[in-house]
């Protein structure tokens, strides 16, 4: 796990500059503290520069990268995780293959020699972004494994095109301007983003699932986008009826599930596991400690509230595993404290400080000396366990249902959502025309952030808010969605496949996960989001994803043996931080950062927001007219606001190729 750049300049006799590269690499050393490589190819205006984690392989001289092949035409620099990689190595070295390095890195370049790209992503398993050049064809390819586990930014400036794993590398490099996008800025304020899009103008992501190519012909760069993977639900008429035995899906999903697991403890350091109080990363620590049968090491956060802490049943767990369970107890103030440095590492903004508590049990991790955890990202998005999808389920996916059972649905939905509404579900209903043309309803992973638009728009300044006068949040997202994976697909699958395109890449694996996971050199695995064991989990009846009132069913049965028995009756709860309301510490410490980022001052510095607008919501916050609810929602855009700001402080006000310049000396990296 590791982090990359590089340059591909239009004229093919403009070397990149090599310190520059070196540069880009220093900014992300926390990505990759055990060393960094960088490599120019003559005659082409390639470069290529990595700083690396080693977890695969620690022999630095051996596997530092960027990898060249023997015959010097490709280059290769590569972020993630390969699992089954021995094998394919093997494979290759009968074909008369010639390793370097025991590194899973290199096999990307002697597949693509062999069989080209197509079929060497079908053999790709894990998470990863890579970026290769085929001096031959003249052609770069920037890749993202199929969910956006690992990201991947890319922009074109005068002279070609930047790429990098942060923002920041992005913007270690001169040529890169650095200023917001009135789209972009909106998308902040309302937490969901245009898939694809940053907050900043002209840089953009691979994205999840996609290659894309940049040509040069003729002193040109050409730039393509293909899609080589998708979320793909079967059709709603091909699922088996209402009387099929569930036997066969509770054995496939826990037979793919161990697999996953079993590769994501490959490694050549200790792996350990983060644990919460839900079935997903129990499941993974029950799986994790009977496939070693060892003592495994089990991370968990600890809330100062009742009502959001999991610590109890976190706890049960790890002695039933027989684990070394390490708790790491937050109060209320602990996170706004460390609010302006997780916003470096997030490069976006973040409804909820659940992103300020991963950055630091991610700083625990690392020091006490673990480089690798598994996690338990993706079981919900694969087995419908968010509230959103029941209430999708209920509303588009169970009209045969007679009165009385509906009813029974509706007071249950109603019971259990009280802690989401405001963040995770709309206060109320919000209908996106084009969603609705698009997949035949508003999806409710969608509705609390859209809803937004009509507090957000007017924090805008003026200027750019004049510039989203006829914008459509909701049609530039819809817009992205592939329609040929969501014609005739059953209500619950088509809500899914809009939460994996959206909240899962632009939230969960971002601010909740590689983010800052990576901004204390520790790798996350999600084992849930293999591809192997997602396809499968696509196939499974949407009826047995729901059942009742039991969420992700087919997956509790096939862990049934593994979990408490207070777990597994257990229904799904809110793994998010206290919201700043609930606190009154830490509404002060939200005041304190707002005297700071939020001051006419700084607003009007920025250019970004209006001031009296956000002087109007602090003080519709503190009004006791105002419902929990909205106190929610506010809660939630407030944190933006400070979000935008510590942005603009961060990497617009900041002159971020000098910082960067001034990295690379404090770490002694120079070309």
């Amino acid at each position: 796990m590791c982090g990359i750049a590089g340059i591909f300049n239009r004229d093919a006799s403009q070397a990149p500059q090599a310190q520059t590269l070196v540069n880009m690499a220093a900014i992300m050393h926390h990505r990759g503290p055990d060393g960094f490589g960088y490599h120019v190819m003559p005659n082409t205006g390639v470069g290529f520069s990595h700083a690396r984690l080693s977890i695969i392989d620690l022999n630095e001289d051996r596997a530092r990268q960027p990898f060249l092949n023997k015959s010097g035409n490709l280059l290769l620099a590569h972020n993630g995780e390969f699992y089954d990689f021995k094998r394919i190595r093997a494979d290759l070295t009968a074909q008369g293959a010639r390793f370097h390095s025991k590194s899973d890195s290199e096999i990307v370049l002697h597949l693509f020699e062999r069989v080209g790209l197509e079929r060497t992503l079908s053999e790709l398993r894990g998470e990863f972004a890579f970026a290769l050049y085929d001096q031959t064809d003249d052609a770069m390819y920037l890749v993202r494994d199929r969910f956006g586990i690992k990201p991947l930014y890319y922009v074109e400036t005068d002279d070609g095109v930047v790429f990098g794993s942060e923002l920041k590398v992005l913007f270690a490099h001169p040529s890169v301007k650095r200023e917001f996008s009135s789209e972009g800025l909106y998308h902040q304020l309302i937490q969901v983003m245009v898939p694809g899009s940053t907050a900043f103008a002209g840089v953009k992501q691979v994205a999840p699932g996609h290659v894309v190519k940049i040509q040069r012909q003729n002193g040109k760069l050409t730039l393509s986008e293909d899609k080589y993977w998708d979320v793909n639900f079967p059709q709603a008429h091909e699922y088996p009826g209402d009387d099929v035995d569930e036997t066969q899906y509770i054995e496939g999903v826990r037979k793919h599930l161990l697999e996953a697991v079993q590769h994501r403890l490959t490694a050549d350091v200790p792996v350990g596991c983060y644990l919460s109080g839900g079935i997903d990363s129990c499941a993974i620590l029950g799986l994790s400690a009977a496939a070693t049968q060892t003592s495994v090491k089990a991370f968990t956060i600890g809330f100062d509230s009742d009502e959001y802490d999991e610590t109890p049943i976190a706890q049960e767990m790890a002695e039933a595993t027989g684990a070394d369970h390490h708790i790491m107890r937050l109060n209320a103030d602990d996170l706004y404290d460390h609010f302006v440095k997780t916003i470096w590492h997030t490069e976006r903004t973040i409804y909820n400080t659940l992103g300020v508590a991963k950055y630091l049990m991610s700083q625990q991790v690392n020091q006490v000396g673990y480089k690798v955890v598994l996690t338990g990202e993706g079981s919900d998005e694969l087995f419908a366990g968010y509230p959103a999808f029941r209430k999708d389920m209920f509303l588009h996916g169970l009209d045969h249902l007679p009165d009385s059972e509906r009813k029974a649905w509706q007071e249950l939905l109603e019971k259990n959502n009280k802690l989401f509404k405001g963040a995770m579900l709309a206060r109320e209903e919000f209908v996106s025309p084009a969603f609705n043309a698009k997949m035949g309803f508003t999806p409710s992973c969608v509705q609390p952030w859209l809803s937004c638009g009509e507090i957000a728009l007017p924090l805008i300044a003026k200027a750019r808010r004049e510039k989203l006068t006829d914008y459509d949040a909701g049609k530039a997202i819809a817009e992205t969605l592939d329609e040929t994976m969501l014609k005739g697909r059953h209500p619950l699958d088509r809500a899914q496949y809009v939460w994996i395109k959206t909240m899962l890449e632009g939230q969960i694996l971002t601010w909740g996960g590689d983010r800052v996971d990576m901004a204390n050199s520790m790798e996350a695995r999600p084992a849930f989001l293999d591809h192997h064991l997602a396809e499968y989990a696509f196939t499974v009846p949407p009826h047995l994803r729901i059942k009742g009132n039991k969420e992700k069913y087919v997956l509790r049965e096939a862990m049934k043996g593994l979990l408490p028995e207070t777990l597994y009756k257990r229904e799904k709860f809110a793994f998010m931080a206290p919201p700043a309301h609930t606190d009154p510490k830490k509404w002060q410490a939200v005041l304190k950062l707002a005297e700071q980022f939020l001051s006419k001052e700084a607003v009007e510095e920025a250019g970004l927001l209006d001031f009296e607008a956000v002087q109007t919501t602090f003080a519709r916050h503190e009004s006791e007219a105002v419902s929990i609810d909205e106190k929610v929602q506010l809660d939630a855009v407030i944190n933006h606001m400070l979000g935008v700001q510590i942005l603009h402080h961060h990497f617009v006000k900041t002159d971020v190729p000098q910082l960067a310049q001034q990295r690379a000396n404090e770490l002694g990296w120079h070309a």
